[in-house]
């Protein structure tokens, strides 16, 4: 199957589940996509055990996709360009003492608590696990990614804070995390003892680097937008910004994820107010919002299709529920912890912890980094409790964030709730 006719099969895969997601089923549109992609999958398999399906073809269609380099090393940067563009940089500017807490110290925090725990949960079960490797899950599961719950934020009232509190933390701590994920794995598959001096000039050359790198290219991105009056070409510029910058990046052995925050942050703030007209603001945020679209609902069709080559077995099904409770416990304690920490210099709004916590769902790039393990005695089942992970976390938190946001906030302005009623 050739690039075109994969993509091909993709997008009408899309459009199709867009359809009876809107006709009949209703969901958040990602969500909705995700869910019919994995029963369809899920019925496929089933076929194929009794016999009544080869599955060799969808099999082989799904190793041809190549998840995690299609995610990592392609989409992804334009993923985050597009979520940054839209974030407004004074909002950021106002809560990004606890974004960057959130991103930095909190995965660290997380990606600890959930590798200790899963240690015990494995050894528990009978197939353990060493330290090193259930860091490494940690570090996969432990970013966020709101993406699919960002307009159901907006529609229960979050207060706007909050909002891009979430929103810039996911931006920024996907990047962190591959980062974590990256030294850890390093550790993991080569043996080596790294000194904390080596993985600190590691992480402040990819992590710092990046970002660095990212306010270089969105300023002089910045500066050729302000010299054309074309929206067809100002819309050329920031896509090639974005792959050409998202792989040079890279090829720099930067975080070519926090370049592309960086970056769209720059072109979303001071390239709208100073370097486009009100038409190519237009055109542009037009362009980026169905580009966002069309990447967001095409990955989530490929979540849900990737259950086809996860090698599921009792015992890394019960540990994959058994680290849903984990997970949620640790991104409790270390959004707590930042929070708290915090408090002396700016205070958090109210019900700020237990909408984090419910609301920091984990996606496409925890599943893209698990896919991303190289072979190991430890793969298939670090790869099956992340896929646990990632089906509830969107499918059962997605689908009940709203209510638990209306609920926390009623219980925290009982005089505002009683006034909407």
């Amino acid at each position: 199957m050739t690039p075109f006719e994969l993509i091909a099969a993709l997008t009408t895969a899309t459009a199709l589940f867009a359809y009876v997601n809107y006709r009949w089923l209703q969901l958040p549109r990602t969500i909705g996509l995700m869910t019919i992609a994995l029963v369809g999958s899920l019925m496929m398999l089933a076929l194929g055990r009794f016999g009544l399906l080869d599955l060799a073809p969808l099999t082989a269609f799904v190793y041809a996709v190549d998840f995690d380099t299609t995610l990592l090393n392609g989409i992804l940067g334009a993923m985050l360009f597009a979520g940054a563009l839209h974030v407004d940089l004074n909002q950021l500017r106002a809560q990004m003492l606890l974004i960057s807490v959130l991103s930095t110290v909190g995965i660290l925090c997380s990606t600890f608590l959930v590798g200790a725990g899963s240690m015990v949960i494995l050894s528990l079960l009978g197939s353990p696990v060493p330290f090193i490797w259930c860091l490494v899950f940690g570090a996969l599961i432990s970013p966020t990614d709101p993406i699919a719950v960002g307009a159901i934020l907006r529609q229960a009232g979050v207060p706007k804070d909050l909002e891009v509190t979430i929103t810039g933390e996911s931006l920024f701590n996907d990047g962190v995390g591959v980062v974590v994920f990256v030294v850890l794995l390093g550790i993991a598959a080569g043996g080596e003892t790294i000194s904390v001096g080596h993985i600190a000039e590691l992480f402040a050359v990819e992590a710092l680097g990046g970002c660095l790198f990212g306010a270089a290219i969105g300023w002089g991105t910045n500066r050729m937008l302000a010299k054309v009056e074309d929206y067809q070409v100002e819309i050329l510029l920031t896509l090639g910004l974005t792959t050409g910058g998202y792989v040079l990046a890279n090829r720099l052995h930067l975080s070519g994820a926090l370049a592309m925050v960086v970056a769209g942050l720059m072109v979303g703030s001071s390239g709208r107010a100073f370097a486009m007209s009100a038409k190519t603001q237009e055109r542009l945020d037009d362009f980026w919002e169905l580009v966002d679209e069309f990447l967001n609902a095409m990955l989530f069709v490929l979540i849900g299709v990737e259950v086809i080559i996860v090698e599921f077995t009792g015992a890394s099904g019960l540990a994959g529920a058994l680290a849903i409770p984990l997970v949620l416990l640790a991104r409790w304690i270390s959004a707590g912890g930042a929070i708290a920490v915090l408090r002396r210099w700016r205070a958090s709004p109210a019900g700020a912890l237990p909408i984090l916590t419910w609301s920091g769902l984990r996606g496409g790039i925890s599943i893209a980094l698990a896919l991303s393990l190289p072979p190991s005695p430890h793969r298939s089942t670090l790869v099956t409790m992340t896929y646990v992970v990632v089906c509830f976390s969107i499918l059962v938190q997605g689908l009940t964030v709203q209510r638990v946001v209306q609920r926390v906030l009623a219980r925290t302005n009982p005089a505002k709730d009683a006034t909407a009623l």
